[in-house]
């Protein structure tokens, strides 16, 4: 009873924002590098903050993770209203990372790790938010995360959060995960749950010692490389909207539908978890299966998308 009334609770807020994003026109509008055609409400992924907020006051999140994603967030919420200079969008990303770490670094030595998490926590925010293009594709993503971590053990301490993190995704997916979306998450909501999935993984390999985790984030991983690595060798800037990923070659030039591909990226991903979880293992890191599995996966990504770019 008390998550119903927490998932309404998060409707609500859904609600209550769409009201003042069309009264202050906090709207996105499409150019020549969107996939989506009309002028959508952006920002509704500020209830992903609103479930940490929630976890915190619940003593279900730390002190430096609600932080974290109140700065980054409430930041990403500025740039979503109106676009702000480089310098607070990265000094806030790097503020909380710091914070991420300090919490991670409770009760676990860091060392000479921290730069390298640093570097990781920082790149996979920028990557997960760069993959945020299509109806349905960050939160549909997350939600296979979010279930895929609530099956770890070692984060049995967790499952709170996980779940008010859940029902904050399935608010939104209500309005996001159609043909024409209600809303967009924004930066607000793929720079802020991009974060809390880093925080997860890395803590999760920290207390399980089994880096095949990452594994976990497979299909969003090889898209966002891959397109940015070709984006690098082609000297194009990087920073710059595109539509060079393989989902967006799958919506916009295949004629996929939003829905579809999103479906087919949470699916794959699930799949994929399910392997890991429930066939190989993950009570020890395997460096068999490990080196095999990337082997397969990579050229198998590599070739269909060759495949389909140079049939359309």
């Amino acid at each position: 009873m008390y998550y119903l009334i927490v998932f309404f609770f998060f409707m609500g807020a859904m609600l209550l924002y769409f009201s003042l994003a069309e009264r202050y026109r906090i709207i996105d509008r499409p150019n020549e590098r969107s996939s989506h055609t009309r002028s959508t409400i952006r920002g509704g992924g500020m209830v992903f903050v609103l479930a940490i907020l929630l976890a915190w006051l619940q003593g279900a999140a730390s002190w430096p993770l609600a932080l974290a994603i109140l700065l980054v967030g409430g930041v990403s919420l500025l740039d979503d209203i109106r676009p702000l200079h480089q310098l607070p969008r990265i000094g806030a990303h790097f503020l909380a990372t710091s914070l991420l770490l300090l919490d991670l670094g409770q009760g676990a030595s860091l060392g000479a790790w921290i730069p390298l998490l640093f570097f990781m926590l920082i790149g996979w925010t920028n990557l997960f938010n760069f993959m945020d293009g299509i109806n349905g594709i960050t939160v549909l993503y997350a939600l296979v995360a979010l279930g895929s971590f609530a099956l770890v053990p070692e984060l049995s301490a967790e499952r709170n959060l996980l779940v008010l993190l859940a029902l904050a995704s399935l608010a939104f997916a209500w309005f996001n995960v159609r043909k024409k979306a209600r809303c967009f998450a924004g930066d607000v909501g793929s720079v802020s749950m991009a974060m809390i999935l880093g925080y997860l993984m890395v803590k999760t390999i920290l207390l399980s010692g089994n880096p095949a985790y990452l594994f976990f984030f497979t299909i969003y991983g090889l898209d966002a490389v891959i397109t940015l690595l070709k984006r690098l060798i082609r000297r194009e800037n990087i920073f710059q909207p595109h539509r060079s990923h393989l989902y967006q070659y799958l919506a916009n030039e295949a004629g996929i539908p939003h829905v579809q591909v999103s479906l087919a990226y949470a699916g794959l991903q699930l799949l994929i978890n399910a392997i890991w979880i429930y066939g190989i293992g993950m009570e020890t890191f395997q460096w068999i299966p490990s080196l095999a599995f990337v082997i397969l996966v990579i050229p198998a990504f590599l070739g269909f998308r060759y495949w389909l770019i140079k049939k359309i």
